[in-house]
């Protein structure tokens, strides 16, 4: 099975809006991001979750507009910044089918320490807003595959 966990891209501040959609930044974050995954041909998944945050979601709905247009968005609880990834990890032991998961810091780090060295805390992994990490189960262990940040994308 393959994961990508993806941390949303940059957000306006809550001073300028309260929901933080993407700010045009993240937008340019996740236009470099598309680009460089569809010349892979990753992000082949059937499903995208997302949290209820507009910062999340709004991530969510371009990465299927520019890679993944038949995906399924699925708003998910349990991936905002304070939640127990243990909650999301096992809810990935039965899943069998690729799945991308766009969130929020610092879950997103929590959970890619538990599913890949088996505690979230120390955390393992840092995730730039709209870094991406692939994640493959083998053998009923995590292994990670790639993980990519904008900031090494041109």
């Amino acid at each position: 099975m393959q994961l990508y966990i993806i941390r949303h891209a940059h957000a306006l501040d809550a001073a300028e809006d309260a929901e933080r959609p993407l700010s045009k930044r993240g937008r340019k974050q996740l236009r470099r991001l598309s680009r460089f995954l569809e010349k892979t041909d990753a992000l082949q998944v059937p499903e995208i979750w997302h949290s209820p945050l507009a910062r999340s979601k709004e991530t969510a709905e371009l990465l299927k507009e520019n890679l993944a247009r038949d995906a399924k968005l699925v708003q998910v609880d349990g991936i905002e910044g304070e939640d127990d990834p243990a909650v999301i990890a096992n809810r990935l032991k039965t899943r069998r089918s690729a799945l991308a998961l766009v969130g929020h810091e610092p879950h997103l780090s929590a959970l890619l320490s538990l599913l890949v060295a088996g505690a979230p805390e120390p955390r393992k992994f840092v995730l730039k807003k709209a870094a991406t990490v692939a994640l493959e189960r083998i053998d009923g262990h995590w292994a990670v595959r790639w993980h990519v940040s904008p900031e090494i994308i041109r």
